[in-house]
């Protein structure tokens, strides 16, 4: 394997990369078929922005050195709204080829901003249309539904809160522990729904702010990153948090952290993950097929059964029953007025309703 590497940077520091060696994985007629031509004169190299985490990241690594040894992939590990901010800035200059995951509504925020690069994918008719944006700009990779998460040691399934206006008790003040939400488009998300609830109908946020400084009274700290997140609430420092499900599950079965989850009651955004070419990238074959190989069927069943994603592919089959038996009522969402607000809503949180000291810096 090819020594570590340092990807350039057009704005903010330059941050740590991982290197791996990229290609298809085998797959379906129809995915190895793409795979195979997908990868017939590939440039020497693929850049991935991902918030995914090293995890995921790294098994990829593996499968993806043994298949393409030819093609070096360089992938950046960073929060969601991190990979749209650095997208932005670099417009001019792409440094990145392609950005695997993030909420759907981002991705919708980048093409109207001419960001992205609408490729149709080969596994397109298995896809339905609300996971997959109507030009092509995007794809959906899986399904994400919020949930409330809380310390098993430290609360009982009983003890834990049952729906979002639960999180508002007292009892709960300095026992929340929350990721900083700027940066994540999960946080950004939930927080985003909590105003919406009201703001559907009243075309007036003020409610929805009025919650979400009732929360940040209740909350002990933003943290600056989810590890540090999931660290604190394991080692009881708060005992809940909110945050995605499959992660959730994950922690709790593979790292054997103290974690259990309540879905709200009353409903509960689902995000569509999902994966894009960068405009004028670099690297465009590589490009694409790096975005074939991580949506196959075998990569979609590892993603399942070893990282606890929920497919948005209607062919991949014996999925876990965790997610075949897992009931979600879904909130009623417009993500078309999600585009539009909830950069205002999170920049007003962020100004005038967020205690500063509770900021956590890395």
């Amino acid at each position: 394997m090819a020594g570590k590497k340092a990807l350039s940077c057009t704005a903010g520091a330059v941050l740590g990369l991982s290197l791996l060696l990229s290609g298809c994985m085998a797959g379906s007629q129809s995915d190895k078929a793409s795979g195979d031509k997908a990868k017939s004169n590939m440039e020497e190299k693929v850049v991935i922005y991902s918030p995914h985490g090293k995890d995921i990241l790294q098994e990829f690594e593996k499968k993806f050195e043994k298949k393409n040894p030819n093609v070096d992939v360089e992938w950046l590990d960073i929060g969601s709204q991190e990979v749209l901010d650095r997208v932005r800035s670099e417009k001019k200059n792409p440094q990145a080829d392609v950005w695997w995951g993030a909420p759907s509504v981002m991705f919708n925020q980048a093409k109207g901003e001419g960001l992205l690069e609408p490729y149709k994918p080969t596994y397109a008719k298995s896809l339905e249309d609300q996971f997959h944006d109507k030009d092509w700009a995007w794809s959906g990779t899986s399904q994400t539904p919020e949930v409330i998460m809380y310390n098993s040691k430290k609360l009982s399934k009983d003890e834990a809160p049952k729906d979002w206006d639960d999180l508002l008790d007292p009892k709960w003040k300095d026992k929340i522990i929350i990721r900083y939400p700027l940066a994540s488009g999960t946080m950004n998300t939930i927080f985003s729904s909590m105003i919406y609830r009201d703001y559907k109908d009243s075309k007036d946020p003020k409610k929805g702010y009025e919650w979400l400084q009732k929360l940040d009274a209740n909350t002990k700290e933003y943290s600056a990153n989810p590890e540090i997140m999931y660290s604190k609430v394991a080692k009881g420092e708060g005992t809940v948090s909110v945050w995605d499900m499959p992660d959730v599950v994950m922690l709790k079965e593979e790292k054997n952290y103290p974690f259990d989850f309540v879905i709200p009651e009353s409903g509960t955004p689902v995000l569509t993950e999902g994966i894009a070419l960068v405009k004028n990238a670099k690297h465009p074959k590589a490009a694409k097929a790096f975005y074939e190989f991580v949506n196959s069927k075998e990569a979609n069943k590892i993603l399942a059964e070893k990282h606890y994603r929920i497919p948005t592919r209607t062919d991949i089959d014996n999925l876990p029953k965790w997610i075949e038996e897992t009931k979600i009522k879904p909130m009623d969402i417009d993500w078309k007025v999600f585009e539009s607000k909830s950069n205002g809503w999170m920049e007003y949180w962020d100004n005038n309703i967020k205690s500063k000291e509770k900021e956590q810096k890395e």
